[in-house]
This record gives C-alpha cells, sequence and structure tokens, in this order.
C-alpha cells in the first residue's frame, strides 16, 4: 500500500473516531496541523482537509439534529404546559417565558388584538424597563405589523440599522429602551383570524435559522390554540354564571356548577314531590349555610327556618319583623335581582325575588354571619325557583280544592235548610270547623284580573283554613277569627298587591252558628254598599267601623253591642266606682257642651264637672268630643237611659244594670 493511501486512511479513522466521540473542531484542526508536520504531500494533505472538512459537515448535521430533537422535545412539554389550565393573563405569561428559553433569547412579549382593533403588549418576559406590559402597538410600523400583513413570521437581524420595513417611532422608542437587536415576529392565528403576535427577541445582532423560525411558528401555532381554548373556557364560565338554567354545562365546567345542579334537582324534586313548605326551606337552608326566611308580596311572613336568627323572630313569633328585612325585600322585589343587606347586628342579609313568570309570588331572604359568596348566591337564586314552583303547585291544589269549598260556602250563604251536623263533616274534611268563631268578608276588585284575584283567594282561604266563594264580581271569604275589620283589611291589602288595583272589602261577624252564616253575609253586603255610597271605594268597613249606621244595616241590630262600643268603659267605671260620669255627659250634651250650665243642672261646682270630663277622655279617648264620635255617644246614651228603662218597667233588672245584664259581662 502506498505511503499516502496509509496516511489517508490513519487519519479517516482517526477523524471518524473525533466524530465518535463527539470532539471539539479544535481537534479535527489538530489532525490537518499533524499530517501537514509529517510531511504529507500536497494531495494528500488536501485529502486530509478534505475529510476534516466532511467530518465536520457530519458533525454540525449531528449538531443540528440533536438541536432539533432538544427543540422538540422542549416543545412538546411546552404543548403539555399550555394544556394546564390558566386564566389568559396567566396563560400569556407562560407562553412568553417559554419562547425566551425555547428560542434562547433575552426577551420575548405577546400583543393581542383587540375587538375595536387596536393590538397591546399584555405580557413580557425578560423586559428591562416598565413600559412594555401595557404598551399600545401601533398599526403603522414594525416586525408586528409586517407579520400581521403578511401573515407570515417576520425577522430582522437588527432592528434599528434595517431599512426594509416601516418604523414607528413609539416602537423604536420602547426597542432602544430595551436594548433590542435581533427581533422576530410571528402572528398568533386560529382558524384563519388573527388574535396577536408573538415576539421574540435578542440584544445582539442575530440571524435566525430557518430551524429557529420553524420552531418558533409551532410554538405560536401551539400558544394560538391554547388561548383560543382558554378564551373558550373563559367565555363558558360567564356563560355558565350568568345562565342558571344551562346545569349540563356548568357541570362540565366545575365542580361549583355541578353541585349547583345536584342541589337544584334535589330541591326540585322535593317540591314537585308534594313535601311542605316548611321541610323545602329546611332543605335549602343547610345547602346554603343559614338561615331562611320567606314573605309574600305584600310582606307577609309565610315560612321561616327554626334557626332563624332571634334579632328577627322571638319565643312563639308567627311573623318576622325587623326594618333590616323590609329594606331588602323591597330593594330585591324593585331590583327584581338580588339584593345585600346589613342585618344590624353583624351579619348579612341576601334577598332574591320569588317569581312564577312575571308573577311575583314573594322574597326569600337568606341570613348570615358571613358576607355570601358567588355560589350561595347562585344556590339562593335556584332555591327560590323550587320555591316558586312549590308555591304555585300548592296554588293549582288551592285551585282544584277551591271548587269543592266553593260548594259548602255557597250552601252556607244561600241553602236555608242544612243539618248542622252534614254541615260540620264537610268542614272538618276541608280543615273548617264550623263551630269556631267566623267572619265572612266581601270583597270587589276594582280592576285587574278576576282570574288571578279568583286564584289568590282560593289559596288564602286554604292557607287561613277557611272558605271562598266568588258571587258575580264580588270574592266572598269566611275566615276564622273574630275581628271583621281586621281580617277586611288584610284581604284589602293583600289583594290590591296582587292585582296592582284598589280593592273594597266589607266585613261582619263573628259567628260560630252556620245557619246565621247567610246573615253575617248580607251584613257585610251592606257594609260594602254603605262604603260604594259613601265614596269609599278602594277602602274596607265593618259594622264596629261604620257606628250607629252599622248598628242601622245590622240583620240583627245588636244595641247592648253598640252601646257598650260608645261608652262601655264609663258605664263600666260607674258601676265599679259608683261615680256618676254618665249623668254628667247627659248634662254636658243637654247643655249644649257647656260644663259650666252642666253643673248647674247637676248641682255641683263647674271644677267637678270638669274633673269628670278629664276622667271621661281617659276612658274614652282624646276624640270622644269631636262631631261624629260625639254624635255615637249621645246615641249610646240615648239607647242606654231607653233600655234602663224599659228594664225598670219590667223589672228584669235593677236600676243602673240593665245594660250589663243584656250582654252578660262587665266588659262591653
Amino acid at each position: 500500500m502506498p505511503a499516502s493511501e496509509g496516511l489517508l486512511e490513519r487519519y479517516a479513522l482517526a477523524m471518524l473516531d473525533l466524530l465518535a466521540r463527539e470532539a471539539p473542531v479544535e481537534h479535527f484542526e489538530e489532525l490537518v496541523r499533524e499530517a501537514a508536520r509529517e510531511g504529507a504531500g500536497e494531495d494528500a494533505l488536501a485529502s486530509v482537509t478534505a475529510a476534516k472538512n466532511r467530518s465536520l459537515e457530519v458533525r454540525q448535521l449531528f449538531a443540528r439534529r440533536q438541536q432539533r430533537e432538544a427543540g422538540l422535545s422542549a416543545l412538546v412539554d411546552t404543548a403539555r404546559d399550555l394544556t394546564q389550565p390558566y386564566n389568559l393573563d396567566s396563560l400569556l405569561t407562560v407562553i412568553t417565558r417559554r419562547t425566551r428559553l425555547l428560542m434562547g433569547l433575552d426577551m420575548s412579549w405577546v400583543s393581542m388584538l383587540a375587538e375595536d382593533g387596536s393590538s397591546r403588549v399584555q405580557a413580557a418576559d425578560g423586559y428591562a424597563s416598565a413600559i412594555t406590559v401595557g404598551f399600545l402597538v401601533s398599526s403603522g410600523g414594525g416586525v408586528g405589523w409586517q407579520a400581521r400583513q403578511r401573515v407570515a413570521p417576520f425577522w430582522t437581524p437588527d432592528y434599528m440599522r434595517d431599512d426594509t420595513f416601516t418604523h414607528d417611532e413609539a416602537i423604536d422608542h420602547v426597542v432602544r429602551s430595551e436594548g433590542l437587536r435581533a427581533v422576530m415576529a410571528i402572528p398568533l392565528r386560529y382558524e384563519n383570524a388573527t388574535m396577536g403576535v408573538l415576539y421574540g427577541a435578542d440584544r445582539n445582532v442575530r440571524h435566525f435559522l430557518p430551524d429557529e423560525i420553524s420552531l418558533m411558528t409551532s410554538l405560536a401555532d401551539l400558544a394560538a390554540v391554547a388561548i383560543e381554548r382558554t378564551r373558550l373556557l373563559e367565555r363558558t364560565r360567564t356563560e355558565v354564571a350568568s345562565l342558571a338554567g344551562e346545569v349540563t354545562r356548568a357541570e362540565e365546567s366545575s365542580t361549583a356548577a355541578h353541585r349547583l345542579h345536584r342541589v337544584h334537582r334535589s330541591l326540585l324534586h322535593q317540591a314537585l314531590g308534594g313535601g311542605d313548605l316548611d321541610a323545602l326551606m329546611e332543605r335549602a337552608a343547610a345547602e346554603l349555610g343559614g338561615a331562611l326566611l320567606l314573605r309574600d308580596p305584600v310582606d307577609k311572613h309565610l315560612a321561616h327556618t327554626p334557626d332563624l336568627p332571634a334579632l328577627f323572630s322571638g319565643p312563639g313569633s308567627t311573623r318576622v319583623d325587623h326594618p333590616a328585612v323590609d329594606r331588602v325585600c323591597l330593594d330585591a322585589r324593585a331590583t327584581d335581582g338580588l339584593v345585600r343587606g346589613d342585618d344590624g347586628a353583624g351579619g348579612v342579609l341576601l334577598a332574591g325575588p320569588v317569581t312564577g313568570g312575571t308573577e311575583n309570588l314573594g322574597t326569600l331572604v337568606l341570613c348570615g354571619a358571613r358576607a355570601p359568596s358567588e355560589e350561595q348566591e347562585r344556590l339562593l337564586d335556584l332555591a327560590a325557583q323550587a320555591v316558586a314552583v312549590h308555591l304555585l303547585l300548592q296554588r293549582g291544589t288551592a285551585v282544584a280544592e277551591g271548587q269543592v269549598r266553593d260548594e259548602l260556602l255557597h250552601d252556607l250563604l244561600h241553602v236555608s235548610q242544612l243539618p248542622r251536623g252534614q254541615l260540620a263533616a264537610r268542614g272538618r274534611r276541608l280543615a273548617v270547623d264550623l263551630g269556631e268563631p267566623h267572619v265572612v268578608v266581601v270583597a270587589r276588585p276594582e280592576g285587574g284580573s278576576q282570574s288571578r284575584a279568583n286564584a289568590w283567594a282560593a289559596a288564602y282561604a286554604q292557607r287561613l283554613s277557611g272558605l271562598k266563594h266568588v258571587d258575580g264580581g264580588h270574592i266572598v271569604l269566611l275566615l276564622p277569627g273574630d275581628d271583621p275589620a281586621g281580617a277586611a283589611r288584610s284581604v284589602q291589602r293583600e289583594l290590591s298587591a296582587v292585582l296592582g288595583h284598589p280593592v273594597t272589602a266589607g266585613a261582619a261577624g263573628p259567628t260560630a252558628a252556620p245557619d246565621e252564616v247567610r246573615y253575617v253575609y248580607r251584613e257585610a253586603q251592606r257594609c260594602l254598599e254603605t262604603l260604594t255610597a259613601l265614596d269609599g271605594t278602594g277602602g274596607t268597613a265593618s259594622p264596629d267601623e261604620l257606628g250607629f249606621l252599622g248598628l242601622l244595616l245590622s240583620e240583627k241590630q245588636d244595641v247592648a253591642r253598640f252601646v257598650g262600643s260608645a261608652i262601655g268603659p264609663v258605664l263600666e267605671y260607674d258601676r265599679q266606682q259608683s261615680t256618676e260620669l254618665v249623668r254628667t255627659l247627659e248634662a254636658y250634651f243637654a247643655s249644649g257642651s257647656s260644663p259650666t250650665r252642666a253643673a248647674e243642672l247637676l248641682h255641683v261646682h263647674p271644677n267637678t264637672v270638669s274633673r269628670r270630663l278629664e276622667r271621661i277622655t281617659e276612658l274614652l279617648g282624646p276624640h270622644w268630643q269631636e262631631p261624629a264620635r260625639a254624635l255615637e255617644v249621645q246615641l249610646a246614651l240615648r239607647l242606654h237611659r231607653t233600655r234602663h228603662l224599659l228594664a225598670e218597667g219590667d223589672g228584669a233588672a235593677a236600676p243602673g244594670q240593665a245594660l250589663w245584664a243584656s250582654t252578660g259581662s262587665g266588659t262591653p
């Protein structure tokens, strides 16, 4: 073998050995110099040099492949990192950091396009000045504008010295402030739409290689997908928060939404299953972590949970009254949404409307020691829906049962011969005890939906264990109790709120005899007619409130009751103290309301009359001398005198005892 061939073979093997050991470039150069020292000829030395160059090309190819593999591996790690759940700001921060580290850059940043077409830097990594993040990128120059216009990567090795693109003074100022030289911009695109630009920059002159541009383009594609995914997730969360009805989507989006769906379904199941309102309220309160109370459209208490704070309900209380509750209920109805308030004792109130379609059914109030969370607010809204379903179902049941109640009250009002035992049995089946005192209220709506009024009356009667009947345009209610005036006011107030129109109501009673209901009904009708004749539309009236008019209109003129209501306290005082207040009143009116002339008639000193009149004022109230009240007092005095004289003539009672004997009580 010639010497030159042996030399070439030896150096070729040496080159391969250096490649295998990944030796630095200097070792390859040293082999060429060694061959020259050994006296290799010109041709042999050229061959060794060629072998060296080819080996370096192979070495560079291996290095590029290793670099590409490392870049791809880092890109895979980046893709895995970008799949984590971030909000948009956090995601952009991760993208810029990964870009800088992956490309070995000094700085990277992301600008995002807004709906109005403007572009602003939202995240950056490696920046040295405070003017980068939040910078409004001009749409008329810079590498970013070039990348957006070309829909392709655009780069420059030395930004400030490159005149191949349009410059913008504001962008140039940022570049100078950061000391940047080489800059590359990649458009962030998703489904043929540009959402922003990803930038990478070096503070040295740098010519970006095709592999580097390709790697950063791939990173930009991954970033665009991650940004769009994050935006979609944020839009989904927003829609779930505002649309509680899309429970399935909320369940897929978050654990909290899944819980809301489960609780909502449970509450609706309980409401539709026919459970009582108290049980539904307790179930909702347990999920909400606080006490609940429910009011109707006119702020009347409907229900509350047992753990309601003592601030709002005392022992044995059936109505929750507190100014703080009044305020939040009023605000919730006015805004038709959730309203927060302070309970005045360091706690927080959250009130939400209970609605069925466009109808206001009441207000649900959550009482807690802490401010309610967003989840509690959404859950209260769902609980209000379940309560609304329960109330509407209860109303539907009341309407169906109301037909039977209508029939019973119709018979009580219009059929004269009915066995008491049969009536009592029919009442017991409807949870109505006809043997207890009841009053009759006749209400006439002055506008609004008659069907809504009828539905409300059916539910109201069932709630109070009473009866309801519709007679023409009038609603007739037989309600338990002994206060016709109070019953009329309650009916008038609540029905007016439901209809949004005035309601006029007359009432009479009480009676505990089923066969007397029709008489009480006619008396209530006359009160309503009298109220209308007196231009009292929209008010209420009962025989006691009408005074002597009530006595005249009454089916059975109860003189003793009228006298007792007008001057009963004076009669009782005379009986107990053996005084002459009644005689003083008679003399006072007979003398034209003159204390001096009354003293002459009574043969006493005027001061004595004055003291007696002061005592009468204490007994009858400060307004007894007003014209309307004075007329009733005078009429009562005459009736009392007449009954007294008749009683003396019949010998039925001792003098001065006639009225109290007739009433059977010492109390008027």
